[in-house]
């Protein structure tokens, strides 16, 4: 397994700021819920750390949550699913989790279903680009 078969990952044009919301409008769109997010740069600041911008935004789909729990209680270890927002060198980058993963280590969750809600995370990933 690469980083590939996790990861979805694209460049933006947009600030980091504009690329969070653009994110946040795009899960709203496509009627997924957004759970949290998680400002990285700024808990680790607390700590004392120093880390270039990144947002780990948390969202979840009902339906997709619902059909893989009752396969096995134990995806839910991956959920929600994320979508980051990161700055690395001054480009601006989002990256979503691949939801087909899943089905790696879930065999009862086909290949064909954790596809779908995959389709979901790359839309909302690349109308927010």
């Amino acid at each position: 397994m690469n980083v590939d078969d996790f990861a979805y990952v694209v460049e933006t044009k947009k600030g980091f700021e504009e690329a969070v919301v653009s994110i946040l409008k795009a899960v709203d769109q496509k009627g997924w819920t957004l759970f949290q997010i998680y400002d990285i740069r700024e808990r680790l600041a607390a700590k004392g750390f120093e880390q270039e911008p990144l947002k780990i935004i948390e969202i979840c789909s009902g339906k997709y949550a619902n059909q893989f729990l009752s396969k096995n209680r134990l995806i839910s270890l991956c959920m929600p699913c994320k979508i980051n927002v990161l700055e690395e060198q001054g480009k601006v980058k989002i990256a979503g989790m691949r939801p087909t993963m899943i089905s790696q280590f879930f065999p009862e969750v086909g290949q064909n279903e954790a596809e779908q809600a995959e389709k979901d995370v790359l839309e909302i990933v690349n109308n927010a680009r």
